[in-house]
């Protein structure tokens, strides 16, 4: 997790407050799937506590978990980028209570207001590249003859 990731700091106030309007509280028992990849991206969460662990399919093994997301973290960043389809699994691995955002309703906002839209573009973006570069380095430290080799 790095600050520029965090909603509390990667918006500001204003458009955290305006986001924060299209937000309804969920709660998932440990176990619960969030979403599978490969399905219809149709919202995001932004975790209040507990935490969900971002996994990958791979074939003949369990899932790698790829992440483990907590506190103020966005969970879902597909919803944002054509074709809405998520590119990795999640599920809650101890209870969880996020907020929830129908995707939809907040891409609406977002073609109205385009400052609004380019804040949270900025925002999702950014945690985009964070997760893409978290998976790469755990799937070379899973997979690659000598690890991601950050340890040098």
């Amino acid at each position: 997790m790095t600050s520029a990731t965090i909603m509390r700091t990667a918006l500001e106030s204003v458009y955290r407050e305006r986001l924060m309007r299209l937000a309804h509280d969920v709660s998932f028992a440990p176990g619960t799937r969030l979403f599978q990849e490969g399905q219809r991206a149709d919202r995001f969460w932004i975790v209040r506590n507990g935490i969900v662990a971002l996994d990958l399919h791979v074939p003949g093994r369990r899932p790698a978990v790829i992440e483990s997301l907590g506190h103020g973290e966005l969970v879902g960043w597909s919803w944002h980028f054509p074709p809405y389809l998520w590119h990795m699994g999640a599920a809650a691995t101890t209870p969880v209570r996020a907020w929830e955002f129908d995707a939809e309703s907040v891409r609406v906002v977002c073609a109205e207001d385009p400052a609004f839209g380019r804040a949270v573009a900025v925002w999702v973006g950014g945690v985009a590249a964070q997760r893409l570069h978290a998976t790469r380095v755990r799937l070379l430290d899973l997979y690659a003859p000598y690890g991601s080799g950050d340890q040098w």
